[in-house]
């Protein structure tokens, strides 16, 4: 049905309008949050004085939690668990950690139409389309942010959060970006409120049965960027 959508123009598709290719770049080894942040806001400025092309750059990290400008301190459930690092993207408190896909996306807007809803609405997309590759349906609901599967448990049925969704501008180019549970340990989550929604919880495709590994998720997330934002082209990770 997605796919039905994306190619019916339903679902706004950002592609480069001149068909340049991003940057696509896989670190395989987990790379530290500071030194993420380091490197993204070099090259935002970079792209911004037209010094570097636009890149979408594919890592895990250490087991991490970090708090978007819209976190609250009571969001904050234990404190010593893991480092806590304060960051400029949208957002409340989120975890990461090995076994979820980050994928930090520096698209230069102002040659992809300076629409932050769109840009937004296509990310959403990208996602969700990379999921259904994976066999899992995602969903969005309104006043939640990112990406939700509705499941059956024991309990009856439920909502759980598999995928997050957080990003800056500078000058209209975009950093940070969307993080994929592909299968990280989930009582980590427990040391926060994960964007500070209570009523429902997070999930991973491991916890939902689908045996796709990281590289799996990396490929369904390759394929559908190049339908909703246009091609990439392979380089060396940065870090």
């Amino acid at each position: 049905m997605l796919n039905q959508a994306l190619n019916s123009g339903a679902i706004p598709l950002m592609p480069h309008p001149d068909g340049r290719p991003a940057q696509w770049a896989v670190s395989t080894a987990p790379v530290p949050y500071p030194e993420a942040v380091a490197f993204m806001q070099a090259r935002v400025e970079a792209i911004v004085e037209g010094k570097a092309g636009e890149l979408v750059w594919l890592l895990e990290h250490p087991p991490l939690y970090t708090a978007g400008i819209s976190s609250k301190n009571g969001d904050l459930l234990d404190a010593t668990r893991f480092p806590v690092f304060h960051t400029e993207r949208g957002g409340q408190f989120t975890y990461h950690g090995p076994g979820q896909q980050v994928a930090y996306v520096m698209l230069d807007l102002r040659e992809r139409g300076r629409d932050v809803r769109r840009f937004v609405q296509s990310l959403e997309a990208w996602v969700i389309d990379s999921l259904a590759a994976l066999e899992v349906s995602g969903e969005l609901r309104d006043g939640r942010v990112g990406v939700w599967v509705e499941r059956e448990t024991a309990d009856g049925r439920r909502e759980d959060k598999i995928a997050a969704l957080g990003v800056k501008l500078r000058r209209w180019v975009s950093f940070h970006g969307v993080s994929l549970n592909v299968r990280p340990d989930l009582s980590h989550f427990a040391g926060i409120v994960p964007c500070g929604v209570t009523d429902h919880g997070v999930t991973s495709l491991a916890d939902l049965g689908r045996a796709a590994d990281m590289a799996d998720a990396q490929a369904a997330l390759k394929a559908s960027f190049e339908r909703v934002f246009g091609p990439v082209m392979e380089v060396k990770a940065p870090l």
